[in-house]
């Protein structure tokens, strides 16, 4: 008998994920059944997760070197990094707007007494971190001692040092040509890896979606429901219409051929919650499967896991005024012009890991005088939204990088 593909095989162990979640919500914390079951999701989803950010670094750094050299060497480089640079930052752009339109329209959080949040308020502390720390922070975390990058996993500075690493082998020419096919070899290496993990992955994805449906708090969920529908909503039209859109008006490719294409890495995005976890496998959807070239796909995908946030950009903006609108403050157009930009710069500097965003988010909050205290409320909910716009975040830097490679290729 023939195994279904793996493709098929996550979907299903998503699908089974959530309904043993669900099972296991419906017996209760308490019960023993649950207790075990939760220990054992625990367990397996740590295990990929780990497995994964294993492989993380090694082919971050290789994949950007080697993508650098190779683009340098078809005198594609400046092309290339430009129209990565536009695309992503008109995507994020669209994704803000709509963030902030939906949210003035809906106004969720106007009817809501912050009362009700009393608690979780005042048993919260917030690192407050003004607009100037937070760039002097971001800049210092840019350039580091890369075996120190290396070593803690600081994909941003790990990304920082391999794309000068780059552009130093190609200056270098021919006498440092040794290398270069070291760091090819090493790629190959890990994308070998990482095909090892997928076999695993299937019952990884099924295990953290067990822990995430069994562990929702149902009465806040209620509680913040206008919200989070509203929130969902718009994500999923920047997802599902506008990115596909873009997608289908440059490069001619079908929607239903992309998700076909990049169904593995979206649902273990969905999954992780970590754009930076599922990298691996969103490299290996890129050029296997969406057949795009290894050398594009090595310097856009990798960098659009750091600084590519649309998803996370979008959530934002949409949660700052909804923090208004439960704190009674209206927010005129010069302030909400701030949380545009600071929310932009917010999702660039947002690491890609689980609730990333709620790091950040203190940002925007303080960058137009709202109380910070206030991000406590998001907290119960923001698991849940997280795995909504960590797929829209992959998903824009899959699209990117056949959208680059489209135009690049033109001239």
């Amino acid at each position: 008998m023939k195994m279904p593909s793996l493709n098929t095989q996550i979907l299903l162990g998503a699908i089974v994920g959530v309904l043993v979640g669900l099972y296991f919500h419906q017996l209760g914390a308490h019960h023993h059944i649950t207790q075990n079951g939760l220990y054992a999701s625990g367990l397996i989803g740590t295990l990929f997760i780990d497995l994964l950010k294993m492989i993380l670094i090694p082919l971050v750094f290789c994949s950007i070197t080697v993508g650098i050299a190779n683009l340098r060497q078809h005198q594609k480089i400046h092309r290339v990094w430009i129209t990565t640079l536009v695309f992503f930052a008109f995507t994020t752009t669209i994704a803000i707007i709509l963030g902030l339109a939906a949210t003035n329209y809906f106004k969720p959080g106007s009817g809501m007494q912050i009362a009700m949040f009393a608690d979780a308020m005042q048993n919260f502390k917030a690192q407050q971190l003004p607009l100037p720390e937070f760039f002097a922070q971001f800049l210092h975390g840019l350039f580091m001692n890369p075996f120190t990058a290396l070593a803690t996993g600081n994909v941003l500075a790990v990304v920082m040092f391999a794309l000068i690493l780059g552009i130093a082998l190609v200056v270098g020419g021919e006498r440092y040509k040794n290398i270069l096919v070291l760091l090819q070899e090493g790629l190959e290496l890990t994308m070998r890896m990482v095909g090892w993990v997928m076999v695993l992955a299937p019952f990884g994805i099924a295990a953290l979606l067990i822990k995430l449906v069994a562990t929702q708090d149902a009465a806040m969920l209620s509680t913040m429901a206008k919200f989070m529908t509203m929130v969902i909503g718009i994500t999923l039209l920047h997802g599902v219409v506008i990115l596909p859109l873009l997608l289908y008006l440059i490069t001619g490719k079908t929607p239903l051929w992309f998700w076909r294409g990049a169904r593995e890495s979206l649902i273990t995005a969905f999954a992780t919650s970590s754009s930076s976890a599922t990298l691996p496998v969103t490299m290996r959807c890129t050029t296997e499967h969406l057949k795009v070239k290894p050398e594009i796909a090595g310097f856009v995908v990798p960098l659009g896991a750091t600084v590519n946030m649309d998803g996370t950009a979008l959530y934002e903006a949409a949660a700052a005024l909804f923090i208004a609108n439960l704190v009674g403050v209206d927010l005129n157009l010069t302030q909400q012009i701030i949380i545009f930009f600071t929310a932009m710069i917010a999702a660039i500097g947002a690491p890609g890991i689980p609730s990333a965003g709620m790091v950040t988010m203190i940002m925007v909050l303080q960058s137009v005088g709202l109380p910070v205290e206030a991000i406590a409320i998001l907290l119960p909910i923001d698991r849940l939204l997280d795995t909504i716009r960590t797929v829209v975040n992959v998903q824009g830097d899959m699209i990117g990088s056949l959208v680059v490679q489209k135009l690049t290729d033109k001239t």
